[in-house]
């Protein structure tokens, strides 16, 4: 009689600072783009390996820069080693976000608090007091809580109000963690694409396995970068894709330049040929180019979009399953996930939230007409004023109305007959018959269909 032992679990490898398993497969390693509720839409956060296109078409804003800093802030707090490609990169780390907690921040003086309303309402949650046939009811909310995403150090809470201290970018340029790619170069006889991807092929072969890897593009695409064609974006982005399955230890977040975010642009078809070559593409659609949206949402300052989603070692995204904000649609199931994309961004003055597109209570801050305007009224009752006019004396003449009223024929008048004087009882109205039921069929059997 043989004996049977249970094989014990083998224990899983420590996983590096600023990443964790995927909610979907322990095989998924994700890690924080700074924004807890960017990292919920993407199912947990961005997976190594994958990479992320944002479009960003307005180009009267930067929130495709803004993301981009986002995703530096969060690769630096957690000591990940990053690299930026871009023509002043250097410029670019030292306006980066920073934790409003260090004591090394460098913090801005606000000078207008346009967020102090939304930071009464969102401490004022759990203190309101409602009907009590309603406390089992789910509260109404539009976006993740970013303290439940700040645990394990994550996902830092980030300010916008603070920025990055020089000391913590001097300490990453001195320990190797902060890598820059300048995109333009004087000995380019052709586009950069190809040395950019060159050097990030070096860079990631030099880097241990064990430490995650940042690549951060800003703007590809703008004069900086030459004259590309959209044959050479592409090629980009499928070179770049394949360097980070070679190299699993690492990332990207790439941001398109303003002009090229369009079909306008690439021609029909242009956006989706970039979803098929990202692992996540996501669009962010800025009200300021329509004044009509941005009075019919004024809570928002712009659309988002999901073009692709990341689905590593799967099938299905896992967003569709584990997504909070996604599940907060009406459309939604009950088990949360596989909700509609309808998403919404804004931009407040100490952070950027994704949340989704909702309407503003009734009423609001604007005004609204209960009783018609006198104008209205005239309009309506048919009155016509006559202009003032100068008499023979030399007087002006008081403004006179005149009013014409039409009245009915009367059915019960006779032919010649004249209609009476004085003051006449109202008639009621008589009642309409109903048109009785008529059967659109026929049959033998009569009894059966009697209505």
């Amino acid at each position: 009689m043989s004996s049977f032992k249970r094989k014990a679990p083998s224990k899983q490898a420590s996983l590096a600072p600023g990443t964790r398993f995927s909610p979907a497969s322990l095989s998924t390693i994700i890690t924080s783009t700074g924004i807890p509720s960017l990292d919920d839409i993407l199912g947990g956060g961005l997976p190594l390996s994958c990479l992320l296109v944002v479009l960003a078409p307005d180009s009267h804003s930067a929130y495709g820069e803004l993301v981009q800093k986002y995703f530096i802030a969060q690769g630096l707090s957690c000591g990940h080693k990053i690299c930026v490609a871009d023509d002043d990169a250097i410029h670019l780390v030292k306006e980066c976000m920073w934790t409003p907690g260090s004591l090394q921040s460098t913090s801005t003086p606000p000078s207008r608090v346009e967020d102090e309303d939304d930071e009464k309402a969102i401490q004022h949650d759990d203190k309101i007091k409602i009907a009590w046939r309603y406390e089992q009811m789910k509260r109404f909310q539009t976006t993740v809580s970013s303290a439940t995403s700040s645990a394990d150090d994550y996902c830092f809470t980030f300010d916008l109000t603070c920025r990055i201290p020089e000391s913590v970018v001097d300490a990453a340029i001195v320990a190797g963690k902060l890598t820059f790619l300048d995109v333009d170069s004087p000995h380019d006889q052709d586009v950069p694409v190809r040395r950019i991807i060159q050097q990030i092929q070096d860079i990631l072969v030099a880097s241990s396995a064990a430490q995650p890897v940042r690549m951060s593009i800003r703007a590809l695409g703008s004069p900086q970068w030459g004259d590309l064609s959209p044959a050479d974006i592409l090629y980009f982005l499928h070179s770049l894709r394949g360097l980070l399955r070679r190299h699993p230890h690492g990332c990207a977040s790439v941001s398109f330049s303003p002009h090229i975010c369009t079909d306008a642009w690439g021609g029909p078809g242009w956006q989706q040929k970039v979803g098929w070559l990202a692992d996540a593409a996501i669009g962010m659609t800025a009200f300021g180019a329509n004044p009509s949206l941005i009075s019919l949402f004024p809570s928002h300052h712009g659309l988002l979009q999901i073009h692709t989603l990341p689905a590593p070692h799967s099938i299905l995204p896992p967003s569709d399953r584990f997504s909070a904000l996604r599940g907060l649609s009406s459309s939604a199931g009950g088990a949360g996930g596989t909700g509609e994309n309808n998403l919404a961004f804004k931009c407040m003055r100490k952070r950027l939230i994704f949340e989704t597109l909702h309407l503003d209570l009734e009423g609001g801050v604007t005004e609204r007409r209960t009783t018609p305007s006198t104008n209205a009224i005239a309009l309506e009752a048919g009155a016509l004023l006559e202009p003032p006019s100068i008499n023979a004396d030399g007087e002006r003449k008081k403004a006179t109305a005149h009013v014409e009223v039409e009245l009915e024929a009367v059915e019960d008048l006779k032919a010649g007959e004249e209609i009476p004087k004085g003051p006449q009882p109202i008639a009621e109205p008589s009642k309409m018959k109903k048109p009785k039921k008529k059967v659109a069929f026929h049959s033998d059997r009569p009894d059966l269909y009697d209505f």
